[in-house]
């Protein structure tokens, strides 16, 4: 019975599997908040263990739907990106900061091939983390799918042509990436599992009298958008220093004039050879 399921499941057409994956995280989402899944030791057991594997199903449904979408040249940018989140990431970690700074990778890849191929390398690199260096990093793979999936659509808008507005795409990611991440910091970890800086604060904000997902969603709402500004800029300054002939090299630049000045350049040149 399992096989013809799969088999029916990889038959769905890539947005399909996309909107199912979405759906599956919603329905997750707002089952968190609904019933708030807490014991007495502040994890929410079994309840818990369902969360954790819709958000994986949800996961894997868009990391599915998105790649059939991706060319040869994009899906290759994935291990880089893969490897600059796990490296600094970790390097943060280890330093006990109360931010992650493990999503560069993921804005690169997503503002060079849009929505789709971020939010794919934010999952994947999520799971990659998971299933090798840290458990806990497994259902966040949704957060950074959302991620991936922001910064593209904030770079097709041309939210990555001057610094004001990449500030602003931070920001923006950042408040919606808290969002997401909270409940499963509450109700998944019980507010415990992240850096020190992190747990430190949110477990003052709980002596202060705040609930589990107020304590995590706070937390969330202040160290997540300056996490994602300084993502952002550090993934713009990358990718403006590199030769516009590189950028130009993938269709989403091209098409929507991500970088703004690139596109009339290779018009210039194409009709020079006319």
């Amino acid at each position: 019975m399992t096989a013809p399921r799969f088999t029916l499941l990889t038959r769905l057409p890539p947005r399909a599997r996309i909107a199912a994956g979405a759906a599956v995280v919603i329905v997750t989402y707002v089952y968190l908040i609904a019933t708030r899944p807490t014991s007495p030791h502040g994890v929410g057991g079994s309840a818990a263990l369902l969360a954790l594997a819709g958000y994986l199903l949800g996961s894997v449904l868009i990391i599915s739907g998105a790649m059939s979408k991706l060319t040869t040249s994009t899906v290759t940018l994935f291990p880089m990106a893969i490897t600059i989140n796990i490296v600094i990431g970790q390097l943060v970690r280890i330093s006990g900061l109360p931010v992650h700074l493990d999503s560069i990778g993921t804005v690169l890849v997503a503002v060079l091939a849009g929505p789709a191929a971020g939010a794919a390398a934010g999952a994947l690199s999520s799971v990659t983390v998971g299933m090798t260096i840290n458990p806990g990093s497994l259902p966040y793979a949704v957060t950074a799918a959302t991620i991936g999936l922001l910064a593209g659509t904030f770079a097709r808008l041309g939210l990555f042509r001057r610094v004001p507005t990449v500030v602003l795409a931070g920001v923006l990611i950042g408040v919606v990436a808290g969002v997401v991440s909270a409940p499963i910091t509450a109700f998944v970890f019980g507010n415990a599992g992240g850096s020190l800086g992190q747990s430190a604060f949110i477990a003052t904000l709980q002596v202060y009298g705040n609930s589990m997902l107020e304590a995590a969603s706070i937390q969330g709402l202040v160290a997540d958008p300056l996490d994602k500004v300084v993502s952002c800029l550090v993934a713009y300054s990358v990718l403006v220093s590199l030769p516009p002939r590189l950028r130009q090299r993938f269709s989403f630049v091209r098409e929507h004039s991500v970088f703004g000045i690139d596109r009339p350049v290779v018009v210039e040149r194409a009709e020079a050879v006319r």
